[in-house]
């Protein structure tokens, strides 16, 4: 496989290493995706991490923009790492993980009138305080509105207590911010990473990604109740299978649809950095539809779905992906249909309308 190739409908940027998708929204007419970043190396950690930021109209053809958020301050020299967006009078906010000294972890503001520009709120950090269910993690904010008023979802966790955790703050103003505890829990987890949380119709929508003590990390997705700073779980499932993926986030558009982005191929990146194949996920619509979860790719990219690939074999338990020099992606399991988009070197199936998907690297 041609790893030299770039992709034709997944995006990337045109230099420089490109993980998590932060701050998907829809804004003034564009849908804006932006990610960590960094612009001058291909390789993670030569320097501390940047927004980068792109936009598009039909998640087909793309206009990259110039960085949004940079590690130019004292509270976040270390770097801008993973967060959400929403928009509040017009005005769009950007919320991200402030990172400064060793690793020191806060939350950051910076907002825009244009969607291009965007200025730091001059009272950062908006939340500097940890609180006593947090330990060592504590990153990544995920914003919500629910009535009149805004809530943030961080990931953290706590190892003295084996539990994974999301935690909750509420505010009436997207400036002064009051915790209200732990939202949601992962026993025998170390912590979570790159929440997701947004209404659903009658329910409520939430994803994590969730780093058991033992074994890989997976991607929870989960439909719920949520009341008095808590989330009750109604239906959930690991919907996007990998191997090669990470960090999935999910953001509701001005259509009403629940769209999951994630990050391709995952921290197997750094295996294959020399080749510069990192890039994000064609867009997935995620549904809840009779207690079964879906991810299927949006409207906009559907034309692209093929039923068959030469790299997808059947079985007679199910099909396995083949890959170059790497161990076959295998599925066991009732196959009803199969979508295939190919991309080059990048191929995402989704199995019996999209109750499974596999993301790999061929």
């Amino acid at each position: 496989m041609d790893y030299l190739t770039r992709p034709e409908y997944h995006y990337k940027p045109a230099k420089g290493w490109i993980n998590d998708p932060n701050g998907l929204v829809y804004f003034k007419g564009y849908y804006h995706v932006f990610y960590q970043h960094s612009p001058n190396f291909e390789y993670p950690w030569q320097e501390f991490m940047y927004w980068g930021h792109a936009r598009t109209r039909d998640f087909l053809h793309w206009e990259e923009l110039p960085p949004a958020l940079c590690p130019d301050t004292d509270y976040d020299d270390r770097g801008c790492w993973s967060g959400t967006a929403t928009v509040k009078d017009g005005v769009l906010y950007l919320y991200y993980a402030s990172v400064t000294g060793k690793t020191e972890q806060t939350i950051s503001m910076a907002y825009s009138e244009d969607g291009i520009s965007f200025t730091k709120y001059e009272g950062n950090p908006v939340i500097r305080d940890y609180p006593p269910e947090w330990s060592g993690d504590f990153r990544d904010p995920a914003l919500c509105r629910a009535g009149d008023d805004y809530y943030c979802v961080i990931a953290s966790g706590n190892p003295e207590a084996r539990a994974a955790r999301l935690l909750l703050y509420k505010s009436p103003d997207l400036k002064r911010w009051t915790y209200l505890g732990v939202m949601r829990e992962w026993a025998e987890g170390r912590f979570t990473e790159c929440p997701s949380f947004m209404p659903a119709g009658d329910t409520y929508l939430l994803t994590a990604s969730v780093c058991p003590i033992e074994g890989d990390h997976y991607f929870s997705v989960m439909y719920g109740d949520f009341r008095d700073g808590k989330f009750d779980l109604r239906y959930s499932a690991e919907v996007d299978r990998g191997p090669d993926q990470y960090a999935g986030q999910v953001f509701r558009d001005h259509r009403g649809r629940n769209i999951m982005i994630t990050w391709i191929p995952g921290w197997s990146y750094a295996k294959y950095a020399e080749r510069d194949v990192g890039c994000l996920s064609v867009p997935r619509e995620l549904k809840l539809e009779g207690g079964r979860i879906t991810a299927w790719p949006v409207e906009e990219v559907r034309h692209l779905l093929k039923t068959s690939d030469p790299a997808v074999k059947r079985t007679d338990s199910g099909f396995i992906i083949e890959r170059t020099g790497r161990e076959p992606v295998v599925h066991e399991g009732e196959v009803r249909d199969l979508g295939i988009i190919r991309d080059g070197y990048i191929i995402e199936v989704f199995v019996n309308g999209g109750e499974q998907v596999y993301s790999a690297l061929l």
